[in-house]
């Protein structure tokens, strides 16, 4: 005998139904009332969680058999008894459970992270630095805790479900089911009358707060890496603050490129520096002077690229290991020269080649190369096609 029968009437089951027959009639229910197939029957739904939450439990079964539900009551608001509908929602249906097929709940989920980017130079990321950023964030109400005033009610609009199903007509014998979040209680499925809210955060439960952060910024950090400060994020009441994430975005520079831990810069030089030798000092991005010298008789062409080793970008979490610098050098040619010289620059510069002429051979001149020529020469080409066509569709008229 028991003392009442509401909640295996819920389930649908008799009072001798085995631990087995108990959790199929809970699944067949459980998948027929969840919210997300029937938002008007939100409180169904949390009968229904209730129900098997007490007589899965052989423990609070043998309780509810014997005193009832006021017995499960009382012992819940002493600290024992089930953890509330939302504690099997989690259960079953976020990786636990029948549904699941996990062997424990999964990490409570948290609330939304606060995401910034911070802008830094290529110095900063060389030798590291301290920043304070002042972030704003939500936190929980300390006037109300978090529940957003007194006298906390099931909301009538969505009836403690949180979401309505908007029927929405895509085409002829076309429809499409849109669950939107409700408007009164927006989603909570709960709700404060105006003047039971809190004053302090207006029934929102949580209010803005201006925090300011110290970003460490580590020798040898990227573009686009994250600093991830745990929990300074926006709180909400009930679950985890979120993650305050600081995603480091690196500024141009003037002078240096970075590719991984490399330093890439571009050093022009004059015709007789490349010919004849040279000597350049490089600023580095921690202010020392580097000084570049060629080797006597060297030549650098155009283009040449060489590299200094140990002068890249530090190494993150090994900043006394760098890269390399590699230099690409572009040298100026003069546009013209003094006819005057060319003897003694045939003196100093290797010889021509001699080259054999056809008796045939026709003599050009080379003219400076306009880029924008072949557009212009191809606009009057279409311009020419077209009034030619013209023309023809004239006489043809004729």
């Amino acid at each position: 005998m028991v003392k009442e029968t509401k909640f295996y009437d819920i389930l649908g089951v008799k009072p001798q139904a085995t631990t087995e027959e108990i959790k199929k009639a809970y699944k067949k229910l459980a998948l027929k009332y969840h919210p997300d197939k029937n938002p008007d029957e939100g409180h169904k739904f949390k009968e229904i969680v209730m129900a098997y939450d007490i007589l899965s439990d052989p423990e609070k079964r043998k309780t509810y058999d014997k005193f009832g539900e006021q017995a499960m009551k009382e012992g819940a608001s002493n600290g024992g008894g089930f953890g509330g509908p939302q504690d099997m929602f989690d259960m079953f249906f976020r990786g636990g459970g029948f549904f699941g097929g996990g062997g424990g709940r999964d990490r409570p989920r948290h609330a939304n992270d606060v995401v910034h980017q911070l802008a830094v130079s290529l110095e900063d990321l060389y030798t590291g630095t301290t920043r304070k950023l002042s972030l704003q964030r939500n936190v929980v109400c300390v006037k109300c805790e978090g529940k957003g005033g007194k006298n906390v009610e099931t909301c009538p609009n969505c009836k403690g479900g949180g979401y309505h199903v908007q029927i929405q007509q895509l085409g002829p014998n076309i429809v499409q089911q849109v669950q939107i979040k409700c408007g009164e209680c927006r989603g909570a499925g709960k709700r404060i009358s105006p003047k039971d809210r809190c004053k302090h955060c207006n029934g929102k439960k949580t209010i803005s707060e201006r925090k300011i952060l110290e970003v460490h910024i580590d020798k040898g950090m990227q573009d686009g890496q994250k600093i991830t400060f745990s929990g300074e994020g926006d709180e909400e009441p009930g679950v985890e603050p979120g993650d305050t994430i600081i995603i480091l975005d690196e500024k141009e520079h003037e002078l240096f490129k970075r590719s991984g831990n490399n330093l890439i810069m571009r050093m022009h030089l004059e015709l007789v520096e490349a010919l004849c030798g040279f000597q350049k000092v490089i600023k580095t991005l921690d202010d020392r002077d580097l000084v570049i010298t060629t080797l006597p008789g060297e030549v650098i062409k155009s283009g040449d690229v060489k590299c200094i080793p140990n002068e890249g970008m530090p190494q993150y979490k090994n900043p006394f290991e760098k890269g390399r610098l590699i230099i690409q050098f572009l040298v100026n040619f003069p546009t013209q020269i003094d006819p005057a010289l060319i003897p003694q620059l045939e003196q100093c510069l290797p010889a021509r080649e001699e080259i054999m002429i056809p008796d045939n051979a026709e003599e050009v001149i080379l003219v400076d190369m306009d880029p924008n020529s072949s557009r212009r020469e191809s606009r009057k080409q279409a311009y020419d096609d077209d009034d030619s066509c013209g023309n023809r569709v004239q006489c043809a008229s004729h």
